[in-house]
Order: structure tokens, then C-alpha cells, then sequence
């Protein structure tokens, strides 16, 4: 039986293609009566306030662009079909290759050969390329359980930053845009203490080691140490909430259901007046946070520069800078004297204050994006978040490279680890919440859909290690902060 040479197959082909663009054109024409006539009864038959002739126009236009798709579709389809007999012409090797006549021995074993070094440098190539991947995208055998507990409803803007009291009584504390700072029962979700101190924006509130006294920095480019007394209220039951396997989470909705004038709780005693405010900043400060010990505090701001003040004196220690932009955080590391500052400057940068005469720096370029925040872990490690979609794992006695990188779909705004099981929470622009571990394993994502989850950017994560009900809080421009109960099997922490 005689073999088609490759140069008539191709020339089949072309012509085969050429007739049946001409049927697709002809068929086209052919309808050009009917879609007329078509035209012709919509526009008598619908009511409209544009005159008949653009109507007519804007018919015939959506009518050529629909021909445009369609013609579209079938080259589309066509090409398909070719990508297909490509790849089975490259699965069976020694077959025709690009349409040349492989009949001669010689011949077909050189393109048998070329072929099966194309396959095999494609596949070191992928293996290559997909072992820099992090181990974000492995499944685990175990399903981490998240499940929402209770919702914190009050402020009349959106919340940038939350934190947890690290004494008794264990409270929530909320920043927000709405110039106000709240503190909230975690049992009762009610609020107990407002504080309207400030005449900007809260950018970020925490709490004292080991006394009740809260710092909070604000976009008035001050920082204010504010002390509180409160008392908790009779906790209420909880809702029943089924619980939800994480990653079965479905999306429902993209509803804006917190657009509407929110109330702020009017029963709220408040306190107006800051014990301490720390000054010194030409712009806003953005973050704040205490060193060790309680008796300095650091604070991060859009002038480039992160300052240390004494708290007793609320004079200025050390002015750090060093940053080409503006600052977006600022962390203390919970056992040393040690701070971390990251910038839009796509760096962020560990001050060493451990030796009292003096201190250094050491500056990380590891993002190609603002590093919205970098923190610290209770053993050697500092993780870091960045509008690139990435979050970098750091050994801070070696911290040329990081050991593990998360990739995800959204930049990741202030994350936060938890000291116990060691877990990062990722919040997203995207209004996804995603569990990792420290080696960069996805455990899990928080539920979210038209019933329970963040309608808009979630600002910030934040764990709490002395609540089994709430262990984790997050807050968003959505105007609330909600608690989770997260249950990680022992085998994924394990893992």
C-alpha cells in the first residue's frame, strides 16, 4: 500500500481546512436573510428609547462580533484536534514525525532518537521546574476541621489589625479604621471597652506581656499606651454551627452583605484619654508592638523609619533607619531583644538590640513585592508575607535562603504562627483564610460562602493559645473580627 508523503498530507490538510472555512463562510452568508429578518422583529417588537437606525447598528455590530466568536470557536476546535494527533504522533515514538516520511530505516531511527530526547529533556526539565514548587499543593491523608464560633459585629469601619491579651482576663482587642480601638469578650462577643483616643485611623493595637495596658499606633502619627480594666460578662452559649471539613469548602457567594450602617454598641464605656503617647513620627504609623520585658516599645511608620521609645519616659531610644519606603510591620521576638521590620521596599530587616551598646542590622531581600509582614516564631525562625503571593519560611541562624516557600493565588496580608502546634495563618486579599505548617504543607482553608466567612479582604490573623473554643481570630474590611475553632489532627502536625 502506497505511503502519503508528508509533503501531500500537509497539502491535504490546508486544503482541507480552506473547505471548511468556505462551508463556514457560506453557511454564514446563507443565514444573512434570516438574521435580517430577525433583526427586523426584535426591534419592532421591543420598547426602547433609541432611535430605530442605532438600534439597528448595535444589532448588526453584536451580530459581526458573534460571527467573529464563532469562526473563533471552530479554528479553536481545529486546533485542538491537531494538538491531539500531535501528541500521539510524539507518544509513539518511531512513527511519522512533523510529517516526513520515517519509511527508511536510517532515517527512522534518527528521528526516533531525536524524539526520545525531546520526551526525556521535557521530563527533566518539568521535574526541575515543578522540585522548586513548594509543598503547598500536596495532599495530606488527614482533613483539618475549621469551624466558625462566634462573629465580633461593632465597628463602623474596616478592622486592620487584632490581637489577644496575654494576661487575665483573656480579651480580644480590634483595630480599626473607624478611629476606634474595642476590646471584646471571646466567650460573649460583646464589646467591653472602646477606646477613642486617637484621631485617625487604628492601624494596630497589642497587648502588654504582663500588665492590662494595650498599644495602639494610628494614622495621627502617634503611638498611644492606653490601660484598661474590664470585666467579662456571663458567657453565653454557643451557636451550632456544623462542622465543616476545610477543604470541601464551597464558595456560595460573592455578596457584599456589610454594606449597610453598622451600630456600634452604645452600652460600651469608653476611654478617650492615652496614658502615655509616643511621638516623634512625620507620618503615619502603622504598626507597634513591645520589646521583652514590656519596658520598650517599638513602632513602625510610613516616614521610613521604625523608632524605640523608653515606656516610662516616652522618650525616643534609637530612631532606625534604613528603609527606602514606607514601613508595613513591625515584630518583637517573644524571649529576645530582637525586631523585625518589613517595608514596601520588598525587604524587611532584624535589628539586634541583645548587646545594650549597640545594635545591628541585618537587611533580607527574599520578595519581589511590599513585605506586608514579617514575625517572629518561638524557636529560630522568622516568616514572612508579601504581595507577591508569597510567604518564605527563615532560619534565622542561616538566613542567606529561605527553607520553605508558600506560593498561593493572592497577596498575603499580616499572618501570624501559633506557639503551640506551630501553624502559619495566611489572610488574603481574596477573603481566603489558608492554614500551612512550618515546611510549607497546606493543612487547611477556612470556610467561606454566603453563610459564614469574610465578605471582604481579611487585614489580619491572630492566635490565641488560652481559648479552646476561639484559637484563632481574623478580621477584615468587612467591618468584623470572627473567631474559629481549628481542630489539626495529630497525624497532619505530624506531617
Amino acid at each position: 500500500m502506497p505511503v502519503e508523503s508528508g509533503s501531500s498530507a500537509a497539502a491535504r490538510q490546508a486544503k482541507q481546512k480552506r473547505k471548511s472555512h468556505s462551508l463556514s463562510i457560506r453557511r454564514t452568508n446563507s443565514t444573512e436573510h434570516e438574521r435580517a429578518v430577525l433583526q427586523r422583529d426584535m426591534l419592532e417588537g421591543q420598547d426602547s428609547k433609541l432611535p430605530l437606525s442605532l438600534r439597528s447598528n448595535l444589532l448588526d455590530l453584536f451580530s459581526q462580533i458573534e460571527r467573529e466568536f464563532e469562526n473563533l470557536y471552530i479554528e479553536n476546535l481545529e486546533l485542538r484536534r491537531e494538538i491531539e494527533t500531535l501528541n500521539d504522533r510524539l507518544a509513539a515514538e518511531g512513527q511519522s514525525f512533523e510529517g516526513a516520511d520515517l519509511a527508511k530505516g536510517a532515517l527512522k531511527t534518527k528521528a526516533s532518537h531525536s524524539t526520545s530526547q525531546l520526551s526525556q529533556k521535557l521530563k527533566t526539565t518539568y521535574k526541575a521546574s515543578t522540585s522548586k514548587i513548594v509543598s503547598s499543593f500536596k495532599a495530606t491523608t488527614s482533613r483539618a476541621v475549621c469551624q466558625l464560633v462566634r462573629e465580633y459585629v461593632g465597628h463602623r469601619d474596616g478592622i486592620w489589625d487584632l490581637s489577644v491579651t496575654r494576661t487575665q482576663p483573656v480579651v480580644l482587642g480590634t483595630a480599626s479604621a473607624d478611629h476606634s480601638a474595642m476590646l471584646w469578650s471571646i466567650e460573649a462577643g460583646k464589646c467591653l471597652l472602646k477606646y477613642l483616643g486617637h484621631q485617625g485611623s487604628v492601624n494596630s493595637i497589642k497587648f502588654h506581656p504582663t500588665e492590662q495596658m494595650a498599644l495602639t499606633a494610628s494614622g495621627d502619627q502617634t503611638a498611644h499606651i492606653w490601660r484598661y480594666m474590664v470585666q467579662l460578662p456571663t458567657p453565653q452559649p454557643v451557636v451550632d454551627i456544623s462542622q465543616t471539613p476545610c477543604e470541601d469548602d464551597v464558595d456560595f457567594s460573592d455578596k457584599d452583605e456589610a454594606d449597610g450602617e453598622l451600630e456600634g454598641p452604645n452600652d460600651c464605656p469608653s476611654i478617650r484619654v492615652a496614658t502615655t503617647t509616643l511621638r516623634s513620627h512625620q507620618g503615619v504609623v502603622i504598626a507597634a508592638d513591645w520589646l521583652v520585658g514590656g519596658k520598650q516599645a517599638v513602632t513602625a511608620s510610613w516616614d521610613r523609619a521604625a523608632n524605640l521609645y523608653d515606656v516610662e519616659t516616652s522618650e525616643l531610644v534609637h530612631s532606625l533607619t534604613g528603609h527606602d519606603q514606607e514601613l508595613t510591620h513591625c515584630c518583637t521576638h517573644p524571649t529576645q531583644r530582637l525586631v523585625v521590620t518589613s517595608s514596601r521596599d520588598t525587604t524587611f530587616r532584624l535589628w539586634d538590640f541583645r548587646d545594650p551598646s549597640i545594635h545591628s542590622v541585618n537587611v533580607f531581600q527574599g520578595h519581589t513585592d511590599t513585605v506586608t509582614s514579617a514575625v517572629f516564631t518561638v524557636g529560630d525562625n522568622v516568616v514572612s508575607g508579601s504581595d507577591d503571593r508569597t510567604v518564605k519560611v527563615w532560619d534565622l541562624k542561616n538566613m542567606r535562603s529561605p527553607i520553605a516557600t508558600i506560593r498561593t493565588d493572592s497577596a498575603v496580608n499580616r499572618i501570624s504562627v501559633s506557639v503551640n502546634q506551630k501553624i502559619i495563618a495566611l489572610p488574603h486579599d481574596n477573603r481566603q483564610v489558608r492554614l500551612f505548617d512550618m515546611s510549607g504543607v497546606r493543612l487547611a482553608r477556612l470556610p467561606r460562602s454566603n453563610r459564614q466567612g469574610h465578605r471582604r479582604m481579611v487585614c489580619c490573623s491572630a492566635w490565641c493559645e488560652d481559648n479552646n473554643t476561639c484559637n484563632l481570630f481574623t478580621c477584615g474590611f468587612d467591618r468584623q473580627a470572627i473567631g474559629w475553632n481549628i481542630n489539626i489532627p495529630a497525624l497532619l502536625q505530624e506531617k
